[in-house]
């Protein structure tokens, strides 16, 4: 029965005679068969041209599916990715009209998966029939090509090279924090630590230039590219190249003492030649601790003319405050861009090797008003009792070389590093073999805790094993911690893409 109009907005009722179905006798409506549903099933499938099982084929190594005819994806269970991928896999679905596709549920673990599928097809006399059932996938184990030449550990089309000439390690820690958080290293096949820097090996030219990018953006670098022939086809005339990326970053760290060539000072703002560097992002920060003038150097200011560091860390002496007199503000100068982050001081100062031998004392301004006071320990360098071979230091006037110049308050590092609630993740198989090593990395823990802006770009975990000791009621008085806001949470247990337990993944 249905309803029809006649024309004048009135709908009325059409009655259909019910017929036998000539096979079984049962009335129905009448169709272009004059067979009932049951007796055409029995005589046509339109699904016997369709497999009923299948087989999907799973790298356990990158978690991804093979998606005929060689392309691996990732996908998750009951995904539209993984639904599109198990459609693939089907022959037969282009002779039907798919209608629903579905997935039903199946034990995660027992590398099983059901899809339902809906199909229509036209069949005898335009008759249209539509069939419901259920296709089987057996989950198989396979090693994808990447994954391969992953554990080969042997096998790689270009490589990138990363060198520092520094005495420390610390910037190459940073950049292990970089590459962590921002997942700049998934398509490596291999990383070799260096006597003076990293290897990344890759089996793609591409993905060398995309690393070499991301690192052009957080530091300040060069580079250059070279290639070796590998082998020449003579019929075909294809060359098989590998490819060399040699990556410069400038030698220069935090707590430097430089003296900037007169060109470069003036082109930064006319700052004095004479300044400490607070900090390496993708530019040199200096600040004059005279004057608190402060002033970037960029990549390419510096490389138009390089110059080596006049002091490192290494050479810096122990240092104790003996007085301290905050410069007023009427006195400090304002004619440049000045640190809000820093208080200006006058202060006097005596060698800790000195003390019980003689009184000898120095005079000198330093940047770290805000953080010194009697009895402190400082790191700073005497210029009065040091002899420089450096071209732009010797051509300073004596008047614009100070006696002592300050580097950084000293904290008691046995207690930071026992009060210290946090850790960090590292490279596989990157361990701290030897004491410089050690020491180095444990500077750059320090440099994290006192350093907002570069804590910025690393994840900091939380350590289970340290979160619940309380802290020291003799810690040092203003040390700089990392507060528990700023932690994210350390390792839990996710499912891989079959349903099983998969490794340790971080937060």
């Amino acid at each position: 029965m249905e309803y029809i109009g006649d024309g004048d907005g009135v709908l009325r009722q059409q009655q259909y005679s019910l017929i036998c179905c000539c096979r079984c006798g049962l009335q129905i409506e009448p169709n272009p068969t004059n067979m009932c549903v049951n007796c055409l099933r029995s005589d046509v499938d339109i699904t016997e041209d369709i497999p009923k099982s299948s087989a999907l084929s799973f790298c356990r190594g990158c978690e991804r599916y093979l998606q005929p005819p060689n392309q691996w994806v990732k996908a998750t269970l009951e995904s539209r990715e993984l639904l599109s991928v198990c459609l693939k896999k089907l022959r037969g679905l282009k002779e039907v009209k798919l209608v629903d596709a579905g997935f039903v549920w199946t034990e995660p673990h027992s590398m099983r998966i059901k899809v339902k599928l809906t199909v229509q097809k036209e069949v005898m006399n335009g008759a249209m029939l539509q069939q419901t059932f259920v296709v089987e996938y057996t989950v198989q184990s396979h090693m994808c090509d990447d994954c391969h030449r992953v554990e080969a550990k042997d096998f790689w089309r270009a490589v990138v090279q990363i060198r520092q000439k520094c005495e420390h390690k610390k910037t190459f820690f940073y950049l292990e924090q970089l590459i962590l958080k921002h997942k700049a290293h998934r398509n490596t096949v291999n990383i070799k630590p260096m006597a003076d820097g990293l290897d990344f090996f890759f089996t793609k030219q591409d993905d060398a230039k995309k690393l070499v990018e991301f690192l052009s953006a957080f530091v300040p670098s060069r580079y250059v590219t070279g290639k070796e022939l590998i082998s020449h086809d003579v019929h075909t005339n294809k060359y098989n190249y590998k490819y060399t990326i040699s990556v410069e970053i400038v030698p220069i760290c935090k707590d430097h003492i430089i003296c900037l060539p007169p060109k470069t000072a003036q082109a930064i703002g006319s700052i004095s030649p004479l300044c400490i560097v607070t900090r390496v992002t993708q530019g040199i920060h200096v600040i004059d601790p005279h004057t608190l003038q402060v002033a970037e150097l960029s990549a390419n200011q510096y490389w138009r003319s390089p110059f080596p560091t006049l002091v490192s860390p290494k050479q810096l002496i122990e240092f104790m405050v003996m007085e301290v007199e905050v410069v007023p503000e009427r006195d400090r100068p304002h004619r440049h861009r000045t640190s809000n982050k820093h208080v200006l001081a006058d202060v006097y100062v005596a060698r800790l090797s000195d003390l019980g031998v003689n009184d000898r004392q120095f005079h000198c301004r330093t940047h770290l008003g805000h953080i010194l006071k009697v009895s402190d320990i400082v790191l700073g360098f005497d210029f009065a009792n040091a002899n420089l071979n450096h071209e732009h230091f010797e051509k300073l006037k004596s008047e614009r070389i100070p006696d002592v110049m300050l580097v950084k308050k000293v904290f008691d590092r046995t207690k930071r590093m026992r009060n210290r609630k946090w850790k960090l993740k590292r490279f596989d198989g990157a361990d701290l073999e030897t004491e410089s090593v050690t020491k180095d990395y444990n500077d750059f823990l320090d440099d994290l805790e006192e350093d907002q802006a570069i804590r910025e770009n690393v994840n900091i975990y939380k350590d289970a094993t340290k979160i619940t000791v309380e802290v020291d009621d003799t810690d040092d008085e203003g040390a700089p911690q990392i507060s528990l806001q700023e932690m994210l949470e350390d390792l839990h247990i996710c499912e891989d893409a079959t349903g099983g337990e998969g490794a340790p993944m971080m937060e």
